[in-house]
């Protein structure tokens, strides 16, 4: 254990209490490792207030001796990691209590002294010991997590699509869409996303920020949005109820939140900034909507799935341009047993799985026996059908990433002929998995 440094935990305190100083330390340490401006006073207040609602936990590395002279003060953090606790869908409607880490960075003088190994370790076996069986991130770089038994499970991509004359989608008209005062989606967008949550494989619950990104309250750049726009869908059996406060009936099903480009764009081009629907009838009469927007002639949007509904249904699917395919969540199973048996199987059968851990927090030969959709998972001393790395059953874990393919590339090895075709249906699930959610 490196003496030149203390780690230490922390629950972030409200501005006024006694440890808010060093949560304004440790919230500016994170800014400055993902090569942010400064923030304001205001601004590192709300960002601290946000994490407070989440419940997060702020973890730093801190300087025991005298720092160098003129260089940053011991009080600032060379090192942070923050956690907070949330739900992951894990197919078939099913919700498993997730350990989610976020604000990792290593200010670059420090690099190379273990301090990111060591807040990890400790982290991922602290959780483990309050009965959480997975942890999620996502990833600035790719090459860092792997090693920390981290494997990617869901992706993402970045879509332009041409709202011209060309686009035209196949589709039964369903329900209404209504412009609205963005301020709504402090209130709907929680609600909304929480039935998609219920329902999408891969969804993460959202934290505090995404409602005010959402209605413009705050932005990714900081600050209020006054560009931010926003329409609802209602289902066909519902219309707002013309309230005073914007509010709507329960057939809310939808929402997208969207900013114009810019005059200097060409073409021009409505950015969305969130775009949530519980039903895939919601989703397409967004996009009608937005295709319909008088001058504007390009949609963009950053966190489109990998698995598009709407390039499906449109007449011309060429009027969606897919760029930079990149992935999004990543999983490490803290507790195979546990993991496994909180799942729905899409299929019976037996397979035995000997999972290595370079942390050894849930190493073994385990027997997964599936009937009826449900799992039972004992030690086993039997040959293994399966011999893989915790990071790849994590990356499996979801279905979105195909057993075949890992063992094509070595990172499974299939003793049995067909088990890795059969830990392919076993791990299906009822519908493409997609994360909405960074953090």
């Amino acid at each position: 254990m490196n003496a030149e440094y203390e780690i230490r935990r922390f629950e972030p305190a409200a501005p006024g209490e006694p440890g808010y100083p060093e949560a304004v330390a440790w919230d500016s340490a994170v800014s400055f490792g993902f090569h942010e401006e400064r923030s304001t006073d205001e601004r590192v207040q709300e960002s601290i207030n946000r994490s407070r609602v989440d419940g997060a936990v702020f973890t730093g590395a801190y300087q025991t001796g005298q720092p160098a002279p003129h260089s940053l003060g011991s009080e600032v953090p060379v090192a942070t990691f923050g956690s907070q606790q949330s739900t992951l869908n894990i197919g078939f409607g099913r919700l498993l209590d997730a350990h989610l880490i976020t604000g990792v960075t290593v200010r670059t003088s420090h690099r190379r002294r273990g301090l990111l190994r060591r807040m990890m370790t400790e982290d991922l076996a602290l959780a483990k010991g309050t009965g959480i069986a997975i942890a999620a991130l996502t990833a600035s770089e790719a090459s860092i997590y792997g090693r920390f038994g981290f494997g990617m499970a869901t992706a993402e991509q970045s879509i332009t699509v041409d709202t011209g004359a060309k686009f035209r989608l196949e589709h039964v008209r369903a329900g209404t869409v209504e412009v609205v005062d963005p301020k709504v989606l402090l209130e709907l967008a929680p609600q909304v996303f929480a039935r998609v949550h219920g329902e999408q494989p891969g969804s993460i619950g959202r934290q505090e920020f995404y409602r005010q990104v959402a209605a413009g309250v705050t932005s990714r750049e900081g600050g209020p949005d006054a560009k931010v726009k926003a329409a609802l869908h209602y289902a066909p059996d519902g219309t707002p109820d013309g309230t005073v406060d914007g509010t709507v009936d329960g057939t809310v099903d939808g929402y997208v939140s969207y900013r114009f480009g810019g005059w200097d764009k060409t073409p021009a081009t409505m950015e969305i900034i969130d775009l949530v629907a519980a039903t895939p009838a919601a989703y397409l009469e967004l996009w009608q909507y937005l295709a319909a927007i008088d001058l504007v002639e390009r949609i963009t949007w950053n966190e489109a799935p990998v698995d598009n509904p709407l390039t499906w249904a449109l007449t011309d699917p060429r009027c969606v341009a897919a760029s930079n395919p990149r992935d999004l969540l990543w999983l490490r199973i803290l507790d195979v047993r546990q993991a496994l048996e909180a799942r729905h199987f899409a299929a019976e059968g037996t397979l035995v799985l000997k999972v290595t851990d370079g942390l050894s927090l849930t190493a073994g030969t385990f027997a997964l026996e599936v009937q009826g959709g449900t799992a039972r998972v004992t030690a086993s001393t039997e040959a293994p059908d399966l011999e893989l790395d915790i990071a790849a059953l994590s990356s499996i874990y979801l279905g979105a990433v195909n057993p075949v393919s890992l063992a094509a590339a070595n990172k499974v090895r299939e003793h049995t002929a067909g088990a890795a075709f059969l830990a392919a249906r076993l791990f299906a699930v009822e519908r493409p998995a997609h994360c909405l959610t960074h953090f």
